[in-house]
């Protein structure tokens, strides 16, 4: 059984750092996370067979980063064809009013500014729910998210108390885009032998993952 992808306070300081080095900012209350829905800087959490959202959770907070979303389409199918049964985010985007609110009724709630504010705040984070988990499940999971920590992807926290595994996804997740590839190339100096040149891997397509080769 792979140990627990335990937090700590060092992560939750550098998923902050992070967060803010991709230039993402905490949304403060309804209002302000409607505008950025209806801007599309958040998009829905993507549901489907192999991915569910708690119904509890309001419909305005079914939302998260583009980047994590494409992380969690990619999770949920690989996760789906290995299991056949779905999996289930618990929590996705948070306004700092409702993080304040939350803080009051839950003691392991993280704080909402500051240097450990909880990366809830930003869209770029969501909590996928163990309840219901196999520990052959967990394992699965953790030897799947490892390798994009390590790549400096993602961030994990496993949390016991609520019970679930706690990622935040940066915009590195995803692969440049084809032009800035195509810039990249068109940059490189001119040599007397062509040599094969290195690129950086297309989006994944369906039947595939962002974390092939990681």
């Amino acid at each position: 059984m792979p140990p627990p992808l335990v937090g700590s306070l060092e992560s939750l300081v550098r998923q902050n750092d992070k967060t803010e080095a991709d230039n993402l900012e905490r949304i403060e209350d309804e209002d302000d996370l409607a505008d950025r829905i209806a801007r599309k800087m958040l998009v829905p959490v993507p549901a489907s067979a192999a991915l569910t959202v708690n119904e509890n959770l309001p419909e305005s907070h079914r939302y998260c980063r583009p980047w994590t979303a494409r992380f969690l389409s990619d999770l949920a199918r690989v996760h789906g064809a290995e299991f056949h049964r779905p999996l289930e985010v618990s929590s996705a985007v948070r306004t700092v009013e409702y993080q304040k609110q939350l803080m009051e009724t839950n003691g392991n709630a993280a704080p909402a500014d500051g240097d450990i504010a909880s990366p809830h705040l930003t869209g770029a984070t969501i909590d996928l729910a163990k309840h219901g988990m196999s520990r052959e499940e967990i394992g699965w999971m953790r030897n799947w998210l490892l390798p994009l920590q390590q790549a400096g992807k993602i961030d994990v926290e496993e949390e016991f108390q609520q019970a679930c595994f706690h990622i935040t996804v940066y915009k590195s997740y995803l692969p440049p885009a084809p032009e800035t590839r195509q810039r990249k190339a068109a940059q490189r100096p001119a040599g007397k032998h062509k040599e094969p040149r290195e690129t950086e891997p297309p989006p994944a397509e369906p039947g595939e993952t962002a974390s092939e080769g990681l």
